[in-house]
């Protein structure tokens, strides 16, 4: 029952955050404020209505479209109210009621917003990039000292360190800076969980953005001169190795050395 809580209040937390990371997504590129003025419609300027800004349902009543001008608003308002509300259900469900949870909360909700700004605009802004390493050492130092893992938080770090070395050596290959301070920051979260969920994190990453690299390239959607957002594949690298890292290190150990 406990459990079945949990999980509702962090669905209904996600819409909500989804609202505000659509303010996040549209204004930070932008250079404007996340917090005035209030919402409005891009096309007419009108102030939405109160009753006309509840996640994913507003949008589905209206069809999409203004109340006032009647200009059409963008489907991906409620895809990212919605995918928020799902990957934060994913991770309550992770790791339930525990110190970590904020911590991966925070992780999830960024995650969303720089792989949105990263497909538009190609840039990982460092306004939401930079502080998010102080929320992260402020959220997982609590839990350190809640379940005396201080093992972890020294792992978290040194992971980040060197991820961000690594990164930093690959932009000689066109790799930007602002994957560099993202690899640091996964690193931190992912060496919480494990030298195998870096591992495993760093590699879908190169994995995941090189499938898709490939894919564009075969359908004449790319060349090797088009700007590539790392981004989204380093951010579902991270997940992919938040939910699956220790299954499939062993997955991939026990292929290398049989009987292992």
């Amino acid at each position: 029952m406990l459990e079945l809580l949990l999980l509702t209040v962090t669905a209904l937390l996600g819409l909500a955050v989804g609202s505000f990371l659509n303010v996040v997504i549209y204004r930070v590129p932008r250079g404007e404020s996340v917090v005035s003025p209030g919402s409005h419609c891009p096309h007419c300027g009108s102030a939405v209505r109160s009753r006309h800004n509840i996640p994913v349902l507003s949008w589905l009543l209206l069809r999409g479209k203004c109340a006032d001008c009647r200009g059409p608003i963008s489907g991906r308002y409620p895809l990212v109210e919605a995918g928020t509300a799902v990957l934060f259900v994913a991770v309550a469900a992770k790791f339930g009621l525990s110190w970590e949870l904020p911590a991966y909360l925070y992780l999830a909700a960024i995650a969303i917003a720089l792989a949105v700004i990263d497909l538009d605009v190609k840039r990982l802004p460092n306004v939401i990039v930079l502080p998010s390493y102080v929320v992260a050492l402020a959220l997982l130092v609590p839990a350190a000292i809640a379940e005396h893992s201080w093992a972890a938080i020294v792992r978290g770090a040194v992971a980040g360190i060197v991820l961000y070395a690594f990164f930093f050596f690959l932009t000689i290959f066109r790799m930007g800076m602002g994957d560099v301070k993202l690899a640091g920051l996964l690193g931190l979260y992912l060496g919480w969980l494990g030298w195998n969920a870096a591992v495993v994190g760093a590699f879908a990453g190169f994995l995941i953005g090189g499938l898709v690299g490939g894919l564009l390239w075969l359908m004449r959607l790319a060349d090797r001169k088009s700007r590539f957002p790392y981004g989204p594949a380093m951010l579902a690298g991270a997940f992919v190795a938040v939910f699956a890292g220790p299954a499939i290190a062993d997955w991939y150990l026990s292929l290398a050395v049989p009987g292992a």
